[in-house]
């Protein structure tokens, strides 16, 4: 200070300096200076901050701790003149910043300041002598109901607000009309006041204020002026009153006074007031209360908490806590209290169970608490300070509160149950916890007024309303796109304990996880005590309560029919029209899997047998047992059976503890089995009574072997009565018996004596369990055992009836060992054995037939090799040789052949077997055999086998060229090229074959080879002509036929276009073929046609001539057609032709052409459109002259194929077909006559049943066939 010279200290007094904080003093300077400095030890002398705040002299300073406040005044210097003077107010948090500033006019400067205790008044002295007082802050007075607020808004004057939760456009306050801005609280009234108020308190109806003894009440009328109603003295000074419909409870000096507010009609006069504590309790001091429609609830120091019915006029409820009572805090409805005791600690108290909860996390210095005004979250309260807002929750374990709960007190308060009841569906329930489920920090100078939906509504110092969201509550639907993944899992999870499904739902869909969704659908299952929604009231039926239960089940089953869990779907449907509550909650606590928990809903239910059944479910047999013995006697029987069954079940796999740990399972087994044979009486035949007496003997029966009992196990399996199954089991249970004794016999030591019981034991079992197993008809599993046993004879008799080759393949050895050789060989045989069958056959029974035999259809290697040893024995070689070659001995096979000289029949053999696994090796060593010893046709063959083209025609051309008649090395040859696919090696063939190196052309048929093995089409068809024509010149018509006609159907797979020679060569020999047919079917006309067609062409036949004009004369005279008979009679009459004719027909021809018919004409033959070009065409005609095109002819008429009907033999679509074997077309009614009388095609002469020719549908393939134009 002593630094600060330039400034001087004001005179001394105890306001220019005050002490703030925790040992701090604030001094003021006449300069303008604040200098805060410190009185703590180690800070002494030290300034801790200094800020200059007035230009002018400071003439003063305040503090005021309570609003943490600083005012400061000013002197004007200088030649008095009335000027404006201020006061400037600071907050203690920052000094440098002035938050006010208090204006005086005509003064001239302020002396002295001060505040008043509470920090609402500020005075200050002028130098004129004046003394003003400042409102600094108004007294938070408000008063809360349901949704309406109650506010001091001047020191004389009440504001009534509305809050609409449901932002819409129009409020009504009893009558009141108001516009309402979204989410914002409305003024809907205003009323002066006579003196400033120490209290509110806002009811349905009334509005009441008052101050020390005196409280003036209001009627909230149908105007928006509020109408005084009275004025009213207590004895005592006012607390604070609640307000209810009709009554007011006023608190004053530790009683409570509770009248009606308006004068009382004449029904309801001994009910018009009463006050509390009565004569009965006089010593209690009342310290809180809480006043509903239904209840005043009051609270004392003693921790009294007592309901009073105001209906009935009597105390119903009382309750003693061991702490006295500060404050209480009902909800709407009165059946949810919060205690706060003189501990400070807060508890949550059930009427109706008399159960006080404590609510964890209470704060010690709460100044209040709000429960949510939405009926969705009514279970939702906050508690807050003076810095911080919990939000709470407390939810119920269990989904519905039972009103059996509820214990009256005396036989005149049956009345009060119905009321109770229908607040306790919605109180808390027994069983239930409570959980603080986020913090809020609360601003500083606000209150909280009313909570709905996580918004809290809050009064500022200055009077006015603002809103603060929980953070329980910050994610909402129109902000949850904008929130991070983080954020939304914690809302998620706030929204869960909430039970805010509907929100939780809208965040799944955003996160979109399983995860997410799950645990959506397990907290809906977990809340089926469904939130009512917008409900105007907390009570609610029964009927309503299950209704909308059943609703929480549908949001369930639509989580999980989005995720695709159908099981639980399914499950959900099926209760969902469940109208048992206490049912439903069972369902439900199962699927959550807390089966005890279901347990206990399903025997308060009115279907308990539903709790056996859920254990019968889940295979808890001791607990099934329990319950059935009291819900279901009848029943026990069966569970007994179910859980020997199961008892068995889990034991029958673990062997190595037989001995000792499991015999006691099995024996338990076999209690539970007995148990259920002694209870139950015999059923009808196929009854579920005989089913399960025949499961429980089974049972029995498998239990006694198993506990040692074998007689009794065995005489039970082998009864006629028994099951095939049964005696399986059983048998099975034996042998693995036999087992265990072998384990047990090797771990324990024992003496020799006990060994060989135990040895005869083992052979008695296993008779046993070859016994059930024959007459179980289990044939092969008893073979099995009596092999075992060694008893041949047994598995003799029933080897007819057995199937496993293992069991045949084991007898067939034993009988081997035995000697009987045929009987093995038969086993054998039957047991697919084949090498061994060959082996007894070659060995033992000396029948190599039958050894060969089985060796040519199996095709066993191995049998093989040893007929080929067996042959060897006999110097057999050739026969040796084949069957080395079979085994794929080859190298064995070559040896063999060219020690014994029989390297041809080698090769022969291996060129059969080209079909094994022959390698080309062996083919190149018998070529190399047969080129060293000069055999080149040999050796040519197996170098083609082996892939050596080139090899292979240099040494077949040598034997061609020796001799060109070796029609063999030609198609060797032929056969190396076309395989070789080489052109050069190609054109010494072609040389060869057109006599370019020898002068001597070889027969063309083996260049229609080549062309045809080296798949050059064309070229093979130009030979294909000239071998036909060679072959037509020769007489051999059906020959050059079929060479025509199979070249004709290799261009048509090659879809290659077919030359027009061959078309028509074919289709004249084809013409000339088909007489015969048709003439011996007696159809002339057909024969006739034909006939002239080929006389036509009669060039082209030169060995027959006259048979054929003598043939086309006799036709033509037959069909009618003398003039065309006449023309080919008068050829025959030429000198070269006449002495050839056939002297059985040279009168008759002689005399067609001396008579000739005069006068008549020849019928004319049909003409038909031309398929393609549409023009006239005779019908025998199969060139156009029109369009120049080929037509397709019918195999059997030789008649054109096209799609308009003609004189009845023109083929048309709808008649229209093909020979299955070489596709070429018909007329189907045409061929369907001639297989009729004949089973072979007339063009390939293959075999064509009847019933395989159909009709054609896409006549396209054949009017275009492939390859033509």
């Amino acid at each position: 200070m002593a630094a600060r010279s330039r400034s001087a200290l004001v005179a001394a007094s105890d306001r220019r300096f005050q002490r703030f904080g925790d040992g701090y003093i604030l001094v003021g300077f006449s300069a303008g200076y604040f200098v805060a400095i410190s009185t703590h030890i180690k800070e002494v002398g030290q300034e801790l901050f200094q800020v200059k705040n007035h230009k002018d002299m400071l003439t003063d300073i305040a503090i005021c701790d309570k609003l943490g406040k600083v005012a400061s005044c000013v002197r004007i210097l200088g030649i008095c003149v009335f000027v404006v003077v201020s006061v400037k107010i600071h907050d203690m948090s920052n000094l440098s910043e002035t938050s006010s500033v208090i204006s005086l006019e005509q003064e001239n400067g302020i002396e002295h300041l001060s505040w008043s205790k509470d920090g609402q008044l500020l005075a200050l002295s002028t130098r004129g002598g004046s003394v003003h007082v400042f409102l600094s802050r108004l007294p938070m007075v408000h008063s809360v109901y349901a949704l309406h607020l109650a506010i001091l808004t001047s020191l004389t004057e009440i504001s009534i607000y509305a809050y609409d939760v449901d932002n819409k456009a129009l409020f009504c306050l009893n009558n009141f009309y108001s516009s309402i801005t979204k989410n914002k609280p409305a003024l809907s009234a205003t009323a002066e006041l006579p003196v400033e108020p120490s209290w509110l308190s806002l009811g349905p109806y009334h509005c009441a204020a008052g101050l020390n003894n005196r409280a003036w009440f209001y009627e909230l009328g149908s105007t928006d002026t509020v109408l005084m109603l009275k004025e009213r003295e207590y004895l005592g000074t006012v607390t604070n009153v609640k307000l209810s419909a009709e009554y007011a409870s006023v608190l004053h000096e530790g009683k409570i006074q509770l009248h009606m507010i308006e004068p009382a009609n004449g029904d309801n006069e001994d009910k018009e007031t009463r006050l509390f504590p009565d004569e009965h309790t006089p010593d209690i001091k009342l310290t809180c209360h809480a006043l509903t429609t239904d209840f005043l609830i009051f609270a004392s120091d003693m921790g009294h908490i007592q309901y009073f019915f105001i209906e009935d006029w009597k105390i119903i409820s009382e309750y003693k806590h061991t702490v006295g009572i500060r404050l209480v805090h009902a909800d709407q409805s009165g059946a949810r209290l919060i205690v706060v005791d003189d501990k400070s600690e807060g508890y949550i108290y059930n009427p109706v169970t008399d159960e006080l909860l404590r609510i964890p996390e209470f704060p010690p210095n709460s100044m209040g608490v709000l429960w949510d005004s939405l009926a969705q979250d009514r279970n939702v309260f906050v508690v807050f300070d003076n810095s911080t807002i919990e939000d709470v929750l407390h939810i119920s374990q269990s989904l519905l509160m039972s009103s059996d709960r509820m214990k009256p007190r005396s036989g005149d308060w049956v009345v009060m149950i119905t009321v109770l009841q229908e607040a306790a569906i919605t109180s808390l329930p027994s069983g239930s916890m409570i959980e603080v489920v986020g913090t809020t920090k609360l601003p500083s100078n606000q209150v909280p007024l009313l909570l709905s939906g996580g918004q809290v509504l809050l009064e500022t110092s200055s009077g006015k309303l603002t809103q603060l969201v929980l953070s329980t509550h910050e994610v909402t639907s129109s902000n949850i796109h904008d929130s991070q993944k983080d954020s939304l899992e914690q809302a998620l999870a706030k929204q869960l304990v909430l039970r805010r499904f509907g929100e939780a739902w809208k965040t799944c869909q955003v996160l979109n996880t399983k995860e997410c969704w799950s645990r959506l659908a397990e907290a809906t299952l977990k809340n089926l005590e469904i939130e009512l929604g917008k409900s105007d009231s907390y009570y609610t039926s029964y009927c309503s309560i299950v209704s909308l239960a059943l609703y929480k089940l549908r949001l369930a089953i639509r989580v999980y029919r989005h995720i695709g869990d159908v099981g639980m779907v399914w499950l959900l449907q099926d209760i969902q029209h469940v109208e048992d509550q206490k049912l439903l909650n069972g369902h439900v606590a199962m699927f959550l899997q807390d089966f005890e928990k279901a347990q206990e809903w399903y025997l308060m239910s009115s279907r308990p047998v539903a709790a056996l059944d859920m254990r019968r479910d889940l295979l808890q047999w001791d607990q099934a047992l329990q319950l059935a013995s009291k819900l279901a006697p009848d029943q026990m029987p069966y569970i007994a059976c179910e859980y020997a069954q199961q008892l068995e079940f889990i034991t029958k796999d673990s062997q190595v503890h037989y001995m000792s740990v499991h015999r006691g399972s099995y024996s338990e087994a076999l209690s539970h089995y007995e148990q259920g044979l002694l209870s139950i009486r015999e059923g009808k035949p196929g009854s579920m009574e005989e089913t399960h007496t025949i499961q429980c003997r089974a049972g029995v029966a498998r239990t006694s072997i198993r506990c040692g009992d074998i007689r009794r196990g065995v005489t039970m399996a082998a009864d006629a009565s028994s099951s095939r199954t049964l005696k399986k089991e059983c048998g099975d249970i034996l042998e693995n018996m036999k087992i265990l004794v072998a384990w047990w016999l090797q771990t324990e030591k024992t003496g020799n004596t006990r060994k060989n019981l135990s040895f005869l034991l083992l052979l008695k079992q296993l008779n046993d369990a070859a016994m059930l197993y024959e007459k179980g008809q289990y044939f092969d599993k008893a073979a099995s055992t009596y092999i075992r046993l060694k008893n041949w004879v047994k598995v003799g008799e029933l080897l007819h009836n057995i199937t496993s080759s293992k069991i045949h393949l084991q007898y067939a050895k034993a009988k081997e060992a035995d000697g009987k050789y045929q009987e093995a060989a038969e086993a054998y045989m039957t047991a697919r054995d084949f090498d061994s069958v060959i082996r007894v056959n070659l060995d033992h029974l000396n029948n190599p037939e039958e050894a060969v035999q089985i060796v040519k259809d199996t095709k066993s290697t191995e049998g093989a090799k040893m007929v080929a040893r067996f042959f060897q024995r006999l110097n057999d070689y050739s026969s040796a040789i084949k069957f080395l070659v079979l085994s794929r001995c080859h190298d064995e096979a070559f040896q063999l052949a060219r020690q014994h000289g029989q390297m041809e029949l080698y090769g022969e053999i291996l060129a059969s077997s080209l079909d094994s696994e022959v390698r080309p090796d062996d083919f190149r060593s018998l070529a190399l055999h047969f080129d060293s010893e000069r055999k080149s046709l040999l050796a040519g063959k197996y170098y083609f086998h082996a892939g050596e083209y080139q090899k292979a025609l240099k040494n077949l051309m040598n034997v061609v060229k020796a001799n060109s008649e070796d029609t063999e090395a030609i198609s060797l040859a032929i056969d190396v090229v076309g395989a070789a696919n080489d052109d050069f090696l190609a054109n010494q063939l072609i040389e060869f074959l057109l006599g370019e190196s020898d002068n001597i052309p070889k027969d063309p048929k083996f260049l229609f080879r080549l062309y045809m093995a080296r798949r050059q089409y064309r070229e093979a068809a130009k030979t294909a002509i000239i071998i036909a024509n060679e072959e037509q010149i020769n007489g051999s018509y059906r020959n050059a036929h079929d060479v025509l006609f199979g070249m004709y159907q290799e261009l048509r797979r090659n879809n290659i276009k077919i030359p027009t020679e061959m078309q028509a060569n074919l289709t004249l020999l084809h013409s000339y073929i088909l007489v015969r047919l048709h003439v011996r079917r007696g159809e002339h006309l057909k024969g006739a046609r034909m006939l002239i067609r080929v006389a036509n062409n009669i060039s082209k036949f030169p060995s027959h001539i006259v048979p054929i004009l003598t043939s086309t004369v006799i036709e033509c005279s037959r069909a009618g057609l003398k003039s065309s008979a006449f023309s080919y009679a008068a050829m025959l009459m030429r000198p070269e032709y006449r002495p050839h004719i056939d002297p059985k027909y040279a009168k008759k021809i002689e005399a067609v052409v001396r008579k000739p018919s005069r006068g008549s004409q020849e019928e004319v033959e049909p003409e038909t459109p031309c398929p393609y070009c549409d023009s006239p065409l005779p019908e025998s005609e199969l060139n156009c002259d029109q369009c120049k095109t080929t037509v397709p002819f019918c195999l059997v008429t030789v008649s054109l194929v096209g799609p308009s009907p003609a004189a009845g033999r023109h083929i048309v679509k709808d008649d229209l077909t093909a020979c299955p074997n070489c596709d070429f077309p018909a007329i189907f009614s045409e061929l369907r006559i001639i297989l009729e009388s004949e089973d072979a095609c007339p063009m390939c002469s293959e075999t064509i049943p009847l019933k395989s020719v159909s009709l054609v549908e896409d006549t396209r393939t054949y009017l275009h066939p492939q390859g033509n134009d």
